[in-house]
């Protein structure tokens, strides 16, 4: 919103406002800036946790897939009660660690997709000990519970819609700064 109010501000060129209005045009910019340049950094970095489990995915199947863990929380009704994350897309033979915070969950289960929407591989994993590694291999399609599966592909559901609104608000964002900057820098 305050970029788009320093968008507004922009019309104002002469005047003892002018002066105000790129002032403020002028820390909205660089704020936003610097927001997202902190933000693209934290996303970037690696997810390594204080005292987590990783969890090592190797695909041994003949096909590249797509793999997401959800984590799941002890508390019953809670909000919080899956959190999910996309590992990535596994080549055959090779593999990726996901870092996980077991401190109020003993489970996690690990999904798999061949396509976008094809569920191809589910699995579910109790955690006795807390921060023991984790290496789960991938050597055929299997769905374990075919319950348990169509709750993990709703969370994977609802983290594939959140990361494409994020996606959005982002590119909407990042035009408005480009936009700002332009209009803000340009020489008479």
């Amino acid at each position: 919103m305050l970029l788009c109010a320093a968008l507004v501000l922009s019309l104002y060129k002469k005047g003892r406002f002018a002066v105000v209005a790129k002032i403020f045009r002028f820390v909205i910019v660089v704020g936003s800036i610097a927001y997202f340049a902190y933000w693209f950094v934290e996303k970037s970095l690696s997810q390594f946790l204080e005292n987590s489990m990783a969890v090592q995915v190797i695909n041994h199947l003949p096909q590249p897939l797509d793999f997401y863990v959800i984590r799941v929380s002890d508390k019953d009704g809670s909000d919080e009660k899956y959190l999910s994350k996309h590992i990535g897309r596994i080549r055959p033979d090779f593999y990726r660690i996901e870092y996980l915070n077991m401190q109020k969950s003993n489970e996690f289960w690990i999904v798999g997709y061949l396509n976008k929407s094809r569920l191809a591989y589910f699995s579910q994993h109790a955690v006795t000990e807390g921060n023991r590694d984790q290496i789960v291999e991938v050597r055929n399609y299997i769905n374990q519970s075919q319950k348990l599966s169509s709750i993990a592909s709703d969370q994977v559901g609802i983290l594939k819609y959140d990361n494409m609104k994020i996606s959005i608000w982002v590119t909407l964002d990042l035009l408005l700064i480009f936009l700002n900057s332009v209009l803000l820098f340009r020489r008479k």
